[in-house]
Formats: C-alpha cells, structure tokens, sequence
C-alpha cells in the first residue's frame, strides 16, 4: 500500500484513511452514520477535547465503555495525541475496576453513567472518592488517577460531563494537535489490554503501535477491502473486536457496523439489511447465529467470510453447521491471543473445508511458531502434542508492572510459552488441541476435555457444554460434564452417560453431569473452567 509507512501509528489510522475513502460510509452505530471523513473528523474533535483536559503524552487512558461510535472515536483520539489506551472489561465490577485502575497507572477514566441496567458511575464512586465540586480526583488510594469523564446526556458532581470535555476542544487548535501528533514514535506504548482474567487476576498486555502492520498483512491475506462490511459485535475491549473490527475497518476502508452487544436475532437482521460481507466470533457467536437463521432464515448472500474460533475439537461441528446455516460464507481459522495478538496463525479462504473447519491455520506474516516437548523443551514433529510457543514482532512488549510474570511467560531464547497444547499436520498446518491445565489425566490416560464437548454437544438436547475434571481416589481424576439444555428438551445425567457408552473409550465417559442455567464467562466468550473445576472439586472431591 502506498505510502504504508506513514500509517504505523495507531492514531493516524483516520486520516490516513479518510484521505483514500473520505467520502464512504465508515461507521454505523444504532441510527447514526458516518462516512470515513467525519470519523476523522470527530476523532480530531475527541483528541484536541481530551488534551484541554490535560491528557499528556504518555497518561494511561481507561475507557470501561460498552461498544459505540464513542469507543471507536476515543480509541484512535488518546493513540493520536500519544496517551496509552487501557480499555476495560465491561463485565468488571468494582474489585475488578479498583484492581486494573490500580494496577494499570490510569490518570483518566472514560465510562458511562448508566448503560442497560448497569450504574457505572454509582460503581465508580463506591471505587474512587470522587470530589464533591469540581472534577479533579485527590484520591490516596488511586494517586495517578486525575479525572472521571462520564459519555452520557446529563452532567454529575465529581466528575467531567462528555458535552463539557468536547466543548472544551476549541480551545486546542488544529496544529497543536499536529504537534502533538508528530511526537508519537511508532514504537511508544498504545495499549495496555488485560488478558480474559480465566486464571486469577487478569494481567495487562502492552502493545506498541506496531499492530497497524499487523492488521494490515491479515487484511492482504483475507482479501479484505473497501467493498467489504464488517458486522462488529464482538467487544471492543477484547483484541478481537479491536482488531478484526475497528482496526481492520480503518485499515482497508471497509464500512463497519458496531452493535452495543451480541444478539443473533439483531445480527442477523444486519447481516440482511446492512448487506454484511464479515463477520467474526467463537462458538457460541456461530451457534447462537446458526439457530436464529435455521429458525427465521434472512438473506445472507453477502456473507464472504470471517474467522471463526480456533480449530479445537469441540468447535469443529459447530462451525460445520455455521457453514450450512450462514451459507455461502467461508469462514476461516486462526490462533491469537492477547499477548500475541490476532491471527499468529490463519488459514485461507481458498482452503478447502476441512482445513478451514479443522486447523487453526498456517503460521502468519511476522511470527514463528513451534510446538515442542514440555518436558525437555525438543521440538515436535507432526502428529505429536505438545506446547505451543510463539515468537515475533507483534508479541507484547511484557505484562504491565509484572517483571516476574513476564519472564517465565517468556523461554529464555525467547518464545513466548503460550499455555496451549497443539499439533502440527501433515500439512504444515496447526491445531490448537486446549489449554494444557485443561487436560485431565483418568486412571493414566490422557483426556482431551474438547474431544468430549465435540461429541456431547451432538446430542440434539444439548445447548453448551464444558468438560472438566474432579479428584478420585482410584483414578486420581474423572471427567465432570456441565450441560445447558436446550431450551424446552429435558435431559438426564443417565441420558448423557448412556449416550456416551460405546461411542467414545469409558475412560472418556463423564462421571457426573452437572446441568447449568448458564456458564461463568470470560469477556470473549470463553467458558472460565477454573470455576468450573472449582465446583466439581467442592461437589466431587474425596473427603
């Protein structure tokens, strides 16, 4: 792309864009529609409105915001003018928001008041001791923490109304925003993303401006242009929906349709209207729009791709169902994760099926990958589990303030050790088999937990499932099956053993099946098995 050097700044994304597509529809939110030059346009707004509010090079900026038009605009406004983004999850509660407020060194926090039936400013002032006039925070337990701004219609005590903050941009001219501008070095700090959280506390993620390459090497490889839609509904707090939405809609002119949240009926009537040519997700995204077109079929002729989970076992008939059901779409795999970022490995359209259902991709632009022995570190051969390790310029720059952490995340020639068993194919392609701490040990066998999901999810009463396991005093360990039913079908634990029996090896078959209304998640839609294996330990364990 020419002139591509110029765009290696996260914050020069807009314009960059806007001077190539200016007059093309870039953003859609709910009613409101924008074309790529006014989302430069109110970027600029956002960035010249945030330094009057003494945003400096450098602050860490957290934005604990639902998806909106705002996010996109705030995202690309605090790159722009050098500060580091820390987007929240909005799953958070208040132990949640003190720890990453806290531990992430944030001066300004961006949120809503209220959204849906949340009150997020009432849980911000049981976290920070907000001034009762004015909007300056002096807050002991929070020294770095300046300012509260409130994305909302009507203004609050203690904090800075959005309406005032952007009113306040006049005062900031167009070239001291340039000025500010040509100080960010490709290399400066973006990003601190935290991680899921599926372990403990979650850890932040530092990235550097270089992700614009990063994207823009996957947008070549999918074929992505300005002709494409992207439906984004997957949180923009997530590297998923940061990337694969917001970044990959700037970095190839194509038009994105943001949604507050997911919902498959919602989507799906996009998808139709919209005439959506993408879109992304894990499992429970495919499956939740599989059954809505299955159940009121749309038009969905327009649909050309998207990635589509990981390549885990347990996802492969789901995504073959997607396949059929949001037919003609091609989707595609591929492995990322936070500290690696999107698509360290992506399979291709022109692929045939079972590659594009059943791999997790061939290794991208920009990264090496190997899978080797845990125990003595020797690279593996096709055929052979084992750890999957990761090396390459999009990997993090190390977890925020976590020296320890971040070395023993780390080999020491180098290769980021992801905590993911996997497999090379004959092919050259790989498969991300689960997390290792996932893996059960029955009576000395070895159990992949996705193997047994992939088969129960199946049986037709089944709606999710996950698999982990308990302490026995024979076996040492033996597999615990939480289910959630479909709606309206009944299902007994005697069922699901008896559907197993015969099908798959006895050391396999569940001992026990626990049936859930729902399931503890992740904000990517993950199922948090620690939980998960914390209620089996306590339902199930000896003594």
């Amino acid at each position: 792309m020419n002139g591509w050097r110029e765009t290696e700044r996260l914050g020069d994304l807009p314009a960059w864009t806007a001077a190539r597509f200016g007059k093309n529809e870039g953003l859609v939110f709910k009613d409101r529609r924008y074309s790529f030059q006014a989302v430069s346009d109110e970027v600029d707004r956002v960035a010249r409105g945030l330094m009057a509010e003494g945003v400096a090079k450098g602050d860490h900026v957290a934005l604990w915001l639902n998806n909106s038009d705002h996010w996109i605009f705030i995202m690309y406004a605090v790159a722009k003018i050098g500060a580091v983004l820390v987007p929240i999850n909005t799953r958070f509660r208040t132990h949640d928001l003190d720890y990453v407020l806290r531990q992430s060194d944030s001066a300004f926090l961006i949120t809503h008041d209220v959204s849906g039936p949340i009150d997020y400013l009432a849980m911000v002032r049981e976290t920070v001791r907000l001034p009762e006039t004015g909007a300056d925070v002096d807050d002991p337990d929070f020294p770095e923490l300046r300012r509260v701004l409130i994305v909302g219609e009507d203004g609050h005590a203690g904090v800075r109304a959005w309406r005032d903050m952007l009113a306040g941009a006049d005062a900031v001219s167009a070239d001291a925003l340039a000025a500010r501008a040509a100080q960010v070095s490709p290399d400066d700090m973006a990003l601190i993303m935290y991680t899921s959280g599926t372990t403990g506390f979650p850890k932040g993620a530092v990235h550097v401006h270089n992700l614009v390459r990063n994207v823009a090497e996957r947008a070549f490889r999918m074929g992505v242009t300005d002709r494409d839609v992207i439906l984004n509904f997957l949180p923009l707090f997530h590297a998923f929906g940061f990337s694969e939405g917001a970044m990959m809609s700037a970095v190839a002119g194509a038009r994105q349709i943001v949604t507050e949240t997911f919902d498959p009926e919602e989507c799906l009537d996009l998808i139709d209207r919209e005439r959506a040519t993408m879109i992304h997700g894990f499992e429970a995204h495919v499956k939740g729009l599989s059954e809505g077109q299955d159940a009121r079929p749309r038009d969905l002729s327009c649909l050309r791709t998207g990635v589509f989970a990981a390549g885990p076992k347990s996802a492969t008939p789901i995504v073959e169902r997607g396949a059929k059901s949001l037919a003609p779409i091609k989707s595609i795999t591929g492995f990322g994760m936070t500290e690696i970022w999107i698509g360290a490995a992506l399979s291709t359209i022109d692929d045939p099926p079972e590659r594009r259902h059943e791999s997790s991709g061939y290794p991208a632009l920009g990264y090496e990958v190997r899978i080797v022995d845990p125990e003595t570190g020797a690279p593996l051969g096709p055929g052979v589990e084992g750890s999957l390790q990761i090396r390459g310029r999009y990997l993090m720059q190390g977890y925020y303030k976590k020296p320890d952490e971040t070395a023993a995340a780390y080999t020491d020639d180098g290769w980021f050790i992801t905590g993911d068993a996997a497999v090379w194919r004959e092919d050259g392609y790989m498969r991300f088999l689960g997390r290792y701490k996932d893996m059960l040990k029955v009576g000395g066998e070895n159990v992949d937990p996705m193997e047994v999901e992939g088969f129960l999810l199946q049986h037709p009463a089944v709606f999710q499932t996950a698999v982990v396991g308990a302490p026995d005093e024979r076996l040492a360990e033996v597999a615990v099956a939480y289910v959630q039913k479909e709606p309206g079908v009944e299902i007994t634990e005697a069922d699901v053993i008896a559907y197993c029996r015969n099908k798959v090896a006895s050391f396999k078959i569940p001992r026990h099946v626990v049936f859930v209304d729902d399931f503890p998640m992740t904000a990517s839609g993950k199922i948090r098995k620690v939980d998960l294996r914390a209620d089996a330990e306590k339902r199930f364990g000896e003594g």
